[in-house]
């Protein structure tokens, strides 16, 4: 794995009814954080959960575990401060799913999570540039976000320019092509 690499489990499949024995499984088995996928059935045909499960996972696994929110919402503007309230770490929102990525950015940030940003496939990743100094983590989605379980499409990445011997050996171990 390429330095600096991290692991987020998601728990969009777990048995909900046992969700907390679910993630201190993942947990114990070493991931880095969790990735709590929260849908709408508007942006996103699918319905998960909201800001009520993420406190009740907060105060059942402390403060450390990191929470990623993945916000497949239409309006993601007005989840910030109730996620931020139940203990989510990082808040990512859909480009798409908002008119003022910048307002939303300055949001989060003020009540103090990190931000991330994701895209849909069909949204060039051009879109993420005018942002890509004020948020925390990008998520380009491989296939249309709302379905857990979806397998990961067959795609070759290449790597061009910066590429030397003090770093080949990165992209070698991810298997990039240069």
């Amino acid at each position: 794995m390429a330095s600096g690499c991290k692991i987020g489990l998601s728990i969009l499949n777990s048995d909900l009814a046992n969700l907390g024995a679910k993630c201190l499984r993942m947990l114990d088995s070493g991931t880095d954080y969790l990735h709590l996928d929260v849908m709408d059935g508007h942006f996103v045909p699918n319905i998960t959960f909201g800001h009520p499960v993420v406190e009740s996972l907060r105060k059942q696994l402390g403060q450390d575990p990191f929470f990623d929110k993945h916000m497949m919402v239409s309006k993601p503007e007005q989840w910030v401060k109730p996620m931020a309230v139940a203990g989510a770490n990082q808040y990512t929102f859909h480009l798409e799913a908002t008119e003022n990525p910048g307002a939303l950015i300055k949001d989060i940030r003020e009540n103090g999570m990190n931000v991330g940003l994701a895209i849909k496939p069909g949204t060039s990743v051009e879109y993420l540039a005018p942002w890509a100094n004020q948020i925390d983590m990008a998520l380009v989605m491989t296939v249309e976000p709302g379905f857990g379980g979806t397998h990961f499409p067959s795609l070759d990445i290449e790597v061009d320019v910066g590429v030397g011997s003090d770093n080949v050996h990165k992209c070698a171990e991810v298997t990039l092509y240069m």
